[in-house]
């Protein structure tokens, strides 16, 4: 069986996040395996890490890849990312699902399309939430 090497790759940087949502990684972790799991992807592990005194990065290791979160909550951002191999599940479904939770003031995104030959940078179709 031959496999694709499409994929596509979502890095959002989002700013204004409440402090509690961002300095918590169990609450991240949790949220992240539902954002997952929203997407189609399957998981394969999850890793979270509490810093002192404040911030967390999560890793959900995905059978199709990965997606994941390191917060500074003391300046109400937070990094996420998300690649997914193939053209089944859509990274930016799990992005939409965690920007919905997080509901930061801003947010800048963009998109990688990978394994095609160059790399190809475009802007995501972001969801449209309401940024307060």
């Amino acid at each position: 069986m031959e496999y694709s090497t499409f994929g596509r790759h979502v890095a959002v940087d989002a700013w204004g996040v409440d402090f509690d949502l961002l300095n918590s990684a169990q609450f991240l972790k949790s949220h992240m395996v539902e954002a997952a799991e929203a997407c189609g992807a399957t998981v394969l592990s999850v890793q979270g890490q509490q810093f002192e005194p404040q911030g967390a990065t999560v890793l959900v290791l995905l059978s199709e890849s990965h997606l994941s979160i390191h917060t500074y909550p003391e300046r109400g951002f937070a990094a996420l990312d998300c690649y997914t191999c193939g053209e089944t599940v859509d990274p930016q479904l799990a992005i939409d699902y965690m920007l919905a939770v997080l509901k930061p003031k801003t947010a800048h995104a963009k998109k990688l399309v990978r394994g095609m030959g160059e790399l190809q940078v475009v802007e995501p179709d972001m969801k449209q939430i309401e940024l307060v």
